[in-house]
């Protein structure tokens, strides 16, 4: 492996493992504060309990999302440094902002909620728990915004070939951040929503199980929490699809006009059509040029209607978009020693089509089964009813890992359908023509395979520590249940009320 594949494998393992992280904790971050919300209007004990549980986890998963996202803020200096200093004028800004603003309320709050339950007033302690929330969004948010940027370079000029920020405003309001944005806050909310799901449906009929050992009977208030945390987490997920499938529709019609070749690719499109199919599952290997070995179960007129909104337009296929991309941006990579081994060689325009193509599908798929899993929970917890079967318990927890899944390969979509620029171009009336970069170029010219290659081993093994004592801390508090996180009911005779303890705790 060179020097540049190396590079490439360690963002992508650092980058997947966190982005387990950030879902969770986005989506969870909302939902406990609505929980909050409702427990504050009510009063209701029940919602306190929620609230307890499902943020104890919140903040192990928030924890550890911090861990691992520090890490990436090295390798932009150390791994890829010839990057930094191409955007470092424009990433500067939502990046500050993201830290200084975001991320600081954000911590701040979060402190706040954590420790202010004896030491806050209710309603006090309710605006952390949503300052807290609306943070991560909007650290998101700036996040996303330098992730745009990168799929739709807007907002600078090139002053002696790198980009110079002009406006930040034109950076932050993004036709590309404007479409992800939503995409990837409902995707969030998914994840969020499938935890809550197999969580909850697992301690359901733990809770069963042990009655029947014990011969106790059933805490039946502990026991309609649970459903409601599982129905809370079915109408989350059910509707976090539907938002998904809008934003992105959106999302795929920008794509098809900033980055035809990644969309071509998504579909394994050699050749243009018109009016061209939806490919939903082939046979055969897609990398083939000619796709003559390649057999495929489509879907007719939707790719048309996708990329433009119509059902009989044409859509551009890869072997017709190449020579346009060789035209506009040459064949052969610069003669640069610094590029390496790719230092005059051909371009190859076309992303890995295995990848692109299955990601894809692996990503609506995912998607999609969530969704499913979430209207079958709908329908058999009606009218208060509680799911049997020995099944049942382990499709749940199983469950958890589908919007994860869907949102890991959304995102190994966008990163590598772009390939093999870095910074992507587009010469299109909305983008600033002529600012790309090659990820050959992109990659730090001082740095040896072997050192690389060494801090991937080194990173991929602490992550697996890491994911251990996630998973440990997880287990080990959803196991607890709301025994773990609330305080024992005071005697009737005590002065203190039940609900003044359960607010202290």
């Amino acid at each position: 492996m060179d020097l540049l594949d190396i590079a490439r494998w360690q963002f992508g393992i650092t980058t997947v493992y966190h982005f387990l992280m950030v879902p969770l904790t986005i989506g969870l971050a909302i939902l406990v504060a609505g929980m909050q919300t409702a427990w504050y209007r009510t009063g209701n004990r029940r919602y306190l309990k929620m609230t307890k549980f499902w943020g104890k986890l919140m903040l192990i998963n928030f924890a550890m999302g911090v861990v691992t996202g520090i890490v990436q803020e090295f390798q932009f200096g150390m791994a890829w440094s010839s990057y930094s200093r191409f955007v470092g004028d424009v990433f500067g800004a939502p990046l500050a902002m993201e830290g200084l603003l975001a991320f600081f309320v954000e911590s701040t709050f979060l402190g706040l909620w954590i420790f202010g339950w004896d030491r806050l007033s209710k309603g006090v302690h309710l605006a952390c728990a949503w300052a807290f929330s609306l943070a991560t969004v909007l650290s998101a948010y700036f996040i996303l915004a330098a992730n745009s940027w990168m799929q739709h370079p807007v907002g600078i000029r090139m002053v002696e070939g790198k980009p110079e920020l002009i406006s930040i405003w034109a950076v932050l309001t993004n036709s590309t951040v404007l479409a992800a944005f939503p995409h990837t806050i409902f995707g969030c909310f998914a994840v969020a929503g499938g935890f809550l799901i197999g969580i909850a449906a697992w301690q359901i009929v733990r809770q069963r199980k042990r009655a029947e050992e014990t011969g106790e009977p059933v805490d039946e208030e502990d026991r309609r929490t649970w459903h409601g945390s599982m129905r809370l987490g079915a109408w989350v997920a059910v509707v976090a699809f539907a938002g998904l499938a809008i934003s992105g529709d959106i999302q795929g019609k920008l794509m098809f006009d900033q980055q035809p070749m990644k969309m071509a690719s998504a579909e394994a499109l050699c050749h243009s059509e018109a009016p061209a199919s939806f490919s939903i599952f082939a046979v055969g290997d897609v990398r083939s040029p000619n796709c003559e070995d390649v057999k495929s179960l489509t879907v007719p007129y939707i790719l048309s209607y996708l990329a433009e909104g119509d059902f009989t337009s044409e859509v551009d296929g890869v072997n017709e978009l190449i020579p346009r991309y060789q035209a506009e941006y040459g064949t052969h990579y610069p003669n640069d020693p610094r590029l390496g081994q790719f230092a005059g060689q051909p371009i190859d325009y076309q992303p890995l089509l295995p990848v692109t193509y299955w990601g894809f599908r692996f990503m609506i798929g995912f998607g999609g089964l969530a969704a499913l899993g979430g209207v079958v929970v709908l329908w058999l917890t009606r009218k208060q009813r509680f799911p049997a079967g020995k099944l049942w318990a382990p499709l749940a927890v199983l469950g958890i890992g589908a919007p994860f899944g869907g949102n890991i390969a959304g995102w190994v979509f966008t990163e590598m359908g772009r390939q093999p620029f870095v910074v992507a171009p587009n010469p299109n009336p909305s983008g600033v023509d002529g600012v790309y970069m090659f990820t050959a170029s992109a990659v730090s010219s001082g740095v040896t395979p072997g050192e690389m290659l060494t801090s991937v081993i080194s990173l991929t093994a602490l992550y697996g520590v890491l994911l251990v004592v996630e998973v440990f801390l997880m287990v080990r508090f959803a196991r607890g249940g709301f025994a773990a996180v609330m305080p024992p009911d005071k005697s009737a005779g005590d002065s203190e009320s039940d609900e003044a303890l359960s607010f202290a705790y």
